[in-house]
């Protein structure tokens, strides 16, 4: 049974090795990725439920026991993650068909799009720090490659500024691992948990928690580490930008949550204070700078830096429901925040720009994709009943039932700003009167399924919300108490 662990890692895999072994054959490439992402959606589904019915899953490759060999575990957030995951890849995968051109299918698209889903699947099944890091880069080259694929200047300025944060990140995070494999003699994170529980030198303890809170925060976007994003993220093809806004900054907000509620959790009033008020920091910046963009991909992109704010607001606070909504925003975000991607490739397939200026009388060219917008932009926003409220509304009380009522003052306000960046764009492209007749450009069925598919399942998180928040709430606890994850890992109750 423990074998379904392996699944999400084998078969991006044997789909990026196939699809070099057909290089000239794009038409097979395709293919091989549509069935790949729908694979990994299944297995992550899978997984999921073997989950939440047998329990976390723990896989020691090459049968070294750990904490000695390479261990894979799985629990419901590992599940949540990868089925997300699958389900990003499995919508850009259909997406890319019409929006990547063929010169970048021959430089290796899909090849490479199976190499990043690999990488992200690594980083959420991984059990020990060190291969936290190997993940991280597998998913950094690919990222990188993906960025600057087709070569345009935008793409390498962008793709410049990306790759150099994130190699400061890596150096520091390999840095952080060095040093706790000298304090704690494994870097195991089941072990590490039982090891650094009663360390004898907790202020060496919370100095390495701010190494690896930096080097995840850069990974994340948070404040003030988050400016390469906005410069790098509207640079490629619109089926990249979703895929990395779904995806890439959400492997930093897992690695911040994952280690802050099993590794470092030896001086909580400081290292958790902190990250609340980083992620306060963190929504006010994004919003505000968003409100300031008139480019469509812009806004959205400083838009994911405030909403991860929200996604560490519960870590921040600590409690079982604060962690909840942490989960729940997740969930939420990465459909949402994606599928306004996809949406805005539409947009631009029919102004021809991703300037607002530029646009104009789409509400009247075309209603349906008015509505797509409108769903997951009021989403974003928290406007019931969608998603977006349902998850603004647990972190909320989580806050009022802790009485941090500045961090809730903060996350109310932002939804506010939010909202007005979301009617700005409703008012520039979709309301206005076009600025010139543009005659519309004919947008392939492969671009409309995505984008209709997500924003059916955005209205079905919302109207589902009980579910949703049930599985949220078992994740947290999970989370807050991780005796089972030792256990399932070190064989043990320690």
């Amino acid at each position: 049974m423990n074998g379904f662990v392996v699944l999400p890692l084998l078969i991006p895999l044997v789909s990026a090795a196939s699809s070099i072994l057909f290089w000239r054959r794009r038409m097979i490439q395709r293919w091989l990725g549509l069935s790949s992402s729908f694979l990994l959606l299944g297995s992550g589904l899978l997984l999921l439920y073997t989950i939440r019915e047998h329990g976390i899953q723990a896989m020691q490759v090459g049968g070294w026991p750990a904490p000695f060999g390479i261990t894979l575990v799985a629990d419901l957030f590992t599940g949540i993650m990868v089925t997300l995951a699958g389900l990003i890849g499995s919508a850009v995968a259909v997406y890319s068909v019409a929006n990547i051109d063929a010169r970048r299918e021959t430089f290796g698209f899909h090849p490479l799009l199976q190499v990043l889903l690999m990488g992200v699947s690594g980083a959420f099944l991984t059990g020990d720090i060190f291969n936290l890091y190997v993940w991280f880069e597998v998913m950094l080259i690919a990222s990188f490659v993906l960025l600057g694929l087709g070569g345009e200047r935008k793409q390498l300025e962008g793709g410049f500024k990306y790759v150099t944060l994130n190699l400061v990140s890596s150096a520091l995070f390999l840095a952080g691992v060095g040093l706790l494999y000298g304090a704690a003699g494994t870097l195991n994170m089941a072990d590490l948990a039982v090891k650094l529980r009663n360390a004898n030198e907790p202020a060496l303890v919370t100095a390495l928690a701010m190494i690896f809170l930096t080097a995840f925060g850069i990974k994340a976007a948070v404040f003030p580490l988050f400016f390469w994003l906005p410069a790098s993220y509207h640079t490629p093809p619109v089926a990249i930008s979703a895929v990395f806004a779904g995806l890439l900054t959400k492997v930093g907000v897992y690695a911040i949550i994952r280690v802050f509620t099993l590794v470092f959790v030896q001086d909580v009033a400081y290292t958790h204070g902190l990250i609340l008020g980083i992620s306060a920091l963190t929504m006010i910046t994004g919003v505000l700078g968003a409100a300031a963009q008139n480019d469509f991909r812009r806004i959205l992109s400083f838009h994911i830096v405030s909403q991860i704010g929200y996604m560490t607001m519960g870590l921040g606070l600590y409690t079982s429901i604060a962690l909840a909504g942490s989960v729940f925003y997740i969930v939420h975000h990465i459909i949402v925040k994606t599928n306004l991607f996809l949406i805005s490739g539409i947009v631009e397939r029919r102004t021809g720009s991703f300037q607002l200026k530029q646009m104009g009388g789409l509400y009247h060219a075309s209603p349906l994709l008015a509505l797509l917008f409108l769903i997951p932009a009021f989403s974003l926003a928290g406007i019931p009943p969608l998603s977006g409220f349902f998850a603004k509304f647990i972190l909320i009380r989580a806050g009022l039932e802790n009485e941090e009522y500045a961090i809730v003052a903060v996350a109310l306000m932002v939804g506010l700003l939010t909202l007005f960046s979301m009617t700005k764009i409703w008012a520039e492209a979709f309301w206005k009167p076009a600025p010139n007749e543009f005659g519309p450009r004919p947008v392939h069925r492969t671009m409309w399924a995505p984008a209709v598919a997500l924003a059916v399942l955005t209205i079905c998180i919302g109207f589902g919300a009980g579910p949703v928040y049930e599985l949220s709430e078992q994740t947290a606890r999970q989370l807050m108490d991780p005796t089972a994850y030792i256990q399932a890992v070190l064989g043990v109750s320690r």
